[in-house]
């Protein structure tokens, strides 16, 4: 199998499809997605140097648990706007900061890419594993540091490798495999595109960024089983979804029960605890 030419256009239309299809159920595994990436958003809050009163933006938002995260770093009078390509993912967001009592959260439907605040208008910008799906993240870098106030700072969390994230690499694999998909372009987006040690940091000094710095975190997902692990990619990753797209539900169904036999190998008696590793790269203006 050959890489075939990669459109960022379709690639665009795709990943706007699958957030919009996934968002109901994104935003139902808020509770685990707290539990897995809320220390690392934490540290990415830190690395931002976040304070009480800040104005923040949150690019590739989601269902805008982290956002909430920032909301309680900046306080009452702090300020943060929330910003997705997926309308749906954002009404999830909205609803899901109105019931938990945050109104200093504001929620616009944006492309990461095509930034339009007013420049120097954010003290920060964040963003945990989305940057990863640009398919040009030097402009979308570009666009955040000219968001940014003078000495602002940028913060992202990606994950590294795929040998060490196990819990979605092997999906993945299974499914390439599955559906006879060629490997992905040197460049292309994806959930390892910025994973290996430096390469964000890199970008990060090319964007114009300095006083850079980097740090790696172990992350597992731990979860009762590797059932409940492939429930919840079955329900919300829909990456996975449009590479499975090309057959049969029967043969899809098929693939899924080879991923849970796989992921069983994560299981320790107790649970299941598979394996994540993400880096958290931040950079000043």
């Amino acid at each position: 199998m050959t890489a075939m030419e990669f459109d960022p256009v379709a690639y665009k239309r795709a990943t706007t499809r699958q957030w919009q299809n996934a968002a109901k159920a994104w935003s139902a595994w808020g509770g685990t997605l707290r539990t897995w990436l809320g220390p690392a958003t934490e540290i990415m809050i830190d690395s931002a140097e976040i304070r009480e009163g800040a104005s923040v933006l949150d690019v590739a938002a989601g269902a805008g648990d982290q956002s909430m995260q920032v909301a309680d770093r900046v306080g009452a009078d702090g300020y943060v706007l929330a910003t997705d390509i997926s309308s749906n993912i954002l009404d999830h967001a909205a609803a899901n900061a109105r019931a938990n009592g945050y109104g200093q959260i504001d929620f616009q439907v944006m492309d990461g890419e095509e930034l339009t605040t007013s420049p120097e208008r954010f003290d920060a910008v964040v963003s945990r594993v989305g940057l990863i799906y640009f398919p040009d993240q030097m402009k979308a870098l570009a666009g955040i540091r000219r968001a940014l106030k003078p000495r602002g700072w940028f913060a992202a969390i990606v994950y590294s490798t795929p040998e060490k994230n196990g819990f979605f690499s092997i999906p993945v694999n299974i499914i390439r495999k599955a559906a006879q998909l060629p490997p992905p372009a040197k460049g292309q987006p994806g959930p390892f595109s910025l994973g290996q040690p430096g390469v964000l940091a890199d970008c990060l000094a090319q964007a114009g960024f300095r006083n850079i710095r980097e740090r790696t975190i172990a992350a597992p997902l731990d979860l009762p089983s590797a059932s409940e692990c492939v429930r919840f990619e079955r329900e919300s990753f829909g990456a996975l979804h449009e590479m499975l797209k090309g057959l049969e539900k029967q043969e899809q169904s098929r693939v899924w029960d080879m991923i849970e036999s796989a992921l069983q190998s994560f299981e320790n008696g107790i649970g299941f605890s598979g394996p994540c590793e993400l880096i958290v790269v931040a950079g000043q203006k």
